[in-house]
């Protein structure tokens, strides 16, 4: 089981990028795929989680209204597309795979890409 992260860089203050989570050695439409972060000098924090049980999809309030989670499952890759971003989101971005399907317990780690919001 292996979760690849990529599309991090630096942009702007309000501007976008889009994050890609791809998944090998397991279809991951059987997981829930959440994304987290961490900035310099702070705890983990979750961002966002897709389950394919139902469908359902949840942000954090920090991101509500400028992030938005999707999934592809013939690619088998989850996307994040960030806009509007600010500096306080800048972090390493990780994706994560829970096998329950709930968002809530995360068994597989893929490695960062770090995101840097300046000008």
């Amino acid at each position: 089981v292996q979760l690849q992260a990529s599309g991090g860089g630096l942009v702007q203050p309000g501007g976008s990028l889009r994050l890609s989570c791809a998944a090998s050695g397991f279809t991951s439409d059987r997981y829930a795929i959440g994304w987290f972060r961490r900035a310099p000098g702070k705890e983990r924090e979750w961002v966002s989680c897709i389950s394919n049980s139902d469908g359902s999809i949840i942000y954090a309030d920090s991101v509500k209204g400028r992030f938005t989670i999707s999934r592809d499952n013939a690619k088998n890759t989850v996307y994040l597309q960030m806009n509007s971003l600010k500096p306080e989101d800048t972090a390493v971005y990780y994706c994560a795979a829970d096998p329950s399907m709930l968002c809530e317990v995360y068994e597989y780690w893929g490695q960062g890409t770090l995101v840097t919001v300046s000008s």
